[in-house]
């Protein structure tokens, strides 16, 4: 779930990670967005990636991926959370499939 902040973004972690705070109280920890990305930075230097990676490009992975297994491209969008599927079009042109990639069921 990612919220919006004044100075950025907030992310919250999945339900895995609830704790009990102060008064047996239970919530979810947060994250800022800086900490995400350098979480990220540092995990591709360990890995000792050579090509650039960031956030975005775990994005832009996760959507060609769905595009690449037959998910609706509303679907996508909905999950991008883009306003217009317009935006959501970009991801299709790094197929190698005509269209949306989408199979018949007569295939």
């Amino acid at each position: 779930m990612l919220l919006a902040s004044g100075r950025g973004n907030t992310f919250f972690l999945p339900r895995e990670f609830l704790s009990i705070h102060g008064l047996g109280k239970r919530q979810r920890h947060h994250i800022a967005e800086g900490v995400l990305q350098a979480a990220v930075k540092n995990a591709v230097r360990a890995a000792d990636i050579s090509k650039p990676a960031t956030c975005h490009t775990l994005r832009h992975s996760f959507a060609t991926h769905l595009l690449e297994n037959g998910y609706d491209i509303r679907t996508v969008q909905e999950l991008l959370g883009h306003k217009d599927v317009s935006t959501t079009m970009i991801y299709t042109h790094v197929l190698n499939k005509p269209g949306i990639g989408v199979k018949s069921p007569l295939d």
